[in-house]
């Protein structure tokens, strides 16, 4: 019962590699342009605002910033009063139909969210891919509150460094 009281270490030689710091890229955190609206529809804002962010200094021109946000806000101003207008027709009908009157406020709003991504997805893909950005759409938690509502994020991709064999 001598060594009870003991404890022994094993040495191990641990063959742990750190990176080099020529492998790491830091990658800044993205960007969120919140709704700045005054009318939300299932987390939706009827607009986002076309005020360049700082985060985006050097990474983007102002005017192409303003241009996608207005392309995004123009899609909402042609879709989102049909959606408010068979919101209000469901919510009356909603007691007589057991909630079913809700059904084609819920489809518009998933086409209107389906029309923006197609949006964020050309623009990605003809523009902001090449300058190391991507937009998307996202749901994310409110500051003041537990409910959901739609941002546009706009996240940094990590440059990737191309190996030319000598």
């Amino acid at each position: 019962m001598e060594g009870f009281d003991a404890i022994y270490y094993e040495e191990e030689e641990e063959n742990v590699e750190e990176p080099e710091p020529a492998d790491v890229s830091l990658v800044p955190d993205p960007v969120i342009i919140r709704g700045a609206g005054n009318m939300t529809v299932f987390g939706l804002s009827n607009r986002f605002s076309t005020e360049f962010p700082s985060g985006l200094v050097s990474r983007v021109a102002p005017e192409e910033f303003k241009e996608t946000v207005m392309r995004i806000n123009a899609i909402l101003k042609k879709t989102l009063p049909v959606n408010v207008k068979w919101l209000f027709c469901g919510c009356l009908c909603c007691c007589c139909t057991l909630g079913c009157s809700l059904w084609p406020v819920i489809c518009l709003s998933k086409r209107t969210q389906h029309s923006l991504n197609k949006l964020l997805e050309w623009e990605n893909s003809y523009l902001y891919n090449k300058l190391g950005l991507h937009w998307r759409l996202t749901k994310q938690q409110c500051d003041s509150s537990s409910m959901m509502e739609y941002v546009i994020l706009i996240e940094f991709l990590p440059k990737i460094p191309i190996y030319r064999p000598d």
